[in-house]
């Protein structure tokens, strides 16, 4: 076979390649776009619903007290969270802490702790990142006895 041919053959061979591996990163964020945007969908759902919650004029702190539930964590520190513990600001529901993974650049008014910590005993927890409710109830269910909810899940029962 000639030099030429051989060079033409590589260089055809190296596209091939090549334009496959692009193909499979392109696939792999587009497959990561797709589940942010299916998080996002779900967090914005579940805000839509606590909206129509408080227009029916009913609130998170009665239906927890009708549980037994008044010392609480919150897990899932950033915008549905914080909107949580707002919630319960002059309520007789306490938010002894939150929990986070990022916990250690997160400012709330509450103290916040990773999953890796020991974990204070509460009442219950409350659950704001809802696309990873399973995994989280798991490890949480693991080192503390009580219930382990979803936000989403009291949005809908409230």
């Amino acid at each position: 076979m000639k030099k030429g041919t051989l060079s033409a053959i590589s260089v055809i061979g190296g596209a091939i390649l090549g334009a496959a591996g692009v193909s499979r990163v392109t696939g792999k964020q587009i497959d990561d776009k797709q589940k942010m945007s299916d998080k996002h969908l779900a967090l914005f759902q579940m805000m839509n619903q606590w909206v129509r919650v408080k227009q029916e004029g009913k609130d998170l702190a009665s239906y927890l007290e009708a549980k037994g539930y008044k010392r609480i964590a919150v897990y899932g520190m950033s915008f549905a969270g914080e909107t949580l513990i707002e919630e319960f600001k002059g309520s007789s529901i306490e938010v002894i802490y939150g929990i986070d993974k990022n916990a250690d650049s997160i400012y709330a008014d509450v103290d916040v702790f990773p999953v890796e910590n020991d974990l204070p005993q509460v009442d219950a927890v409350i659950v704001t990142a809802i696309t990873f409710f399973d995994e989280i109830e798991e490890k949480l269910s693991a080192k503390l006895d009580c219930p382990i909810i979803s936000l989403e899940d009291i949005l809908y029962e409230v």
